[in-house]
């Protein structure tokens, strides 16, 4: 039997028939996922059975530089917390803590079948301006649908601290980025210490899912406008709902834009409704006030900007088993230009 890194499936079947009381798992495949940039994601399959008939593993990267950022059990918290809402999230099986078993601590969800766009939209999938506008919609809908949870409605009171966030929030993202820095950027610095110095009033405090974008949700595959599953919480916490917004800019490129650091164009696609109108249509669903909107997409890009010297650096570390990170490093300094348009101009 073939082993998988981070989760070797003669370890995983044995332990899932235990913890799960059924034998059909004691032999089984593990296969990587290909997407997420962080925590590591499986497909567990029984063999010989068939392909829907699958779990889903997370955990931590293997030999992870930064190990707090990979909590396991706030995941498996909060998205166990949101099955009852309106917000999709898949279904919790199991969580395990003790790290002997591999490696790490993870969790066991139920495997939701959905479109998954990254780079393109599948041939034939909101494949017409109004199918790409439902798209649109349908993500922001989600987005406001979360940031309107109660939070000690369904047990998250004490998710996380809400007071003092955005500034804590700077703090911490200017650290990630002193641990993880891969050469010098006066720039990147410079923005850092610019976001501290004009850090706006919070208005509005909810669950934060700290990284909402189109290729973290399973699409439905026959309507768009619907969200099967949001997918990679490992970053969600109590908040300011509006660093959401504004780090989903950051994914949103529009047609003509020069100087976009996305990973994907989807957007830029006729009928994808641009960043000003998502705002809009956030706020039409919310009544948040965005006035301080453009700080907030300051800081999405500094944001952002660690996100990518952290993933260089697993990556020189060789804790990014089956992922493509060549051109990560590029990325940084053109988030920095973004992140001070954005505060020197507004720009969305």
């Amino acid at each position: 039997m073939a082993t998988t890194v981070g989760a070797d499936p003669g370890v995983v079947g044995p332990y899932l028939a235990q913890v799960l009381g059924e034998e059909r798992w004691r032999s089984v495949t593990v296969d990587l996922i290909a997407a997420g940039m962080s925590n590591l994601t499986y497909v567990v399959t029984p063999e010989g059975g068939p392909d829907d008939d699958a779990i889903i593993l997370r955990r931590p990267p293997t030999g992870a530089v930064l190990a707090t950022a990979h909590d396991m059990g706030r995941e498996h918290r909060v998205i166990s917390a949101l099955g009852p809402t309106e917000v999709p999230v898949p279904r919790t099986l199991h969580l395990e803590t003790d790290p002997s078993v591999l490696g790490a601590p993870f969790y066991l969800m139920e495997r939701v079948v959905g479109v998954h766009v990254t780079d393109q939209l599948p041939p034939g999938y909101a494949d017409d301006p109004a199918g790409r506008r439902a798209l649109a919609d349908g993500l922001v809908d989600t987005l406001a649908a979360l940031h309107q949870v109660d939070p000690a409605a369904v047990g998250l009171a004490d998710f996380g601290r809400p007071e003092g966030f955005l500034a804590r929030q700077v703090r911490r993202w200017t650290g990630q980025w002193d641990a993880t820095r891969d050469t010098d950027r006066p720039g990147l610095d410079a923005l850092a210490a610019r976001l501290a110095e004009t850090v706006p009033p919070t208005r509005r405090t909810g669950i934060v899912h700290g990284d909402f974008r189109m290729d973290n949700c399973l699409l439905d595959p026959q309507t768009p406008g619907r969200v099967r599953a949001v997918l990679d919480w490992e970053m969600s916490t109590l908040g300011d709902p509006l660093t959401d917004l504004a780090l989903l800019f950051v994914y949103w490129p529009e047609a003509g834009d020069e100087q976009s650091i996305a990973l994907s164009r989807v957007t830029a696609l006729p009928g994808f409704p641009t960043r000003a109108e998502v705002a809009e249509h956030y706020a039409g669903r919310t009544g948040a006030d965005l006035g301080h909107l453009s700080w907030y997409v300051g800081f999405a890009y500094f944001k952002f900007a660690a996100i990518l010297a952290g993933i260089v650096a697993r990556s020189a570390a060789g804790a990014m088993a089956g992922k493509d990170t060549a051109g990560y490093a590029d990325k940084i300094d053109p988030c920095v230009e973004l992140g001070r348009a954005a505060l020197d101009d507004g720009a969305l």
